[in-house]
């Protein structure tokens, strides 16, 4: 996968469709957070509140990886989750495209 070749389009259209779906899962972790900082009765729960933050912080960490090499895997992830549309990635070459089809039907599987 390491032999993938991004043209300079396709780097565009990459990033775009990254940042898009980075800005979806940001916008749900803030509702959740605000659904859960709302719930807050006791200081157990403000720290339950930090634990659960700091377990989504690794998660996006892994998931919102924007190297060239990791984006097909990233795309397939970010579809499978309901963050990114494959139309989004259009522009992008088929060869590309069929490793993101090939890893979420993977996904799909699981």
């Amino acid at each position: 996968m390491r032999d993938l070749k991004w043209s300079g389009s396709e780097k565009k259209v990459a990033r775009r469709a990254f940042d898009q779906a980075a800005e979806a899962v940001f916008a749900e972790l803030l509702a959740e957070f605000r659904r859960r900082a709302a719930a807050v009765a006791e200081p157990a729960d403000l720290w339950e509140l930090e634990r659960h933050l700091r377990q989504q912080r690794r998660a996006l960490e892994e998931l919102l990886d924007f190297r060239y090499s990791q984006l097909p895997f990233v795309f397939a992830r970010l579809i499978h989750e309901g963050h990114l549309d494959e139309a989004q990635l259009a522009g992008l070459a088929e060869e590309k495209l069929e490793l993101v089809r090939s890893y979420l039907a993977l996904l799909r599987r699981r």
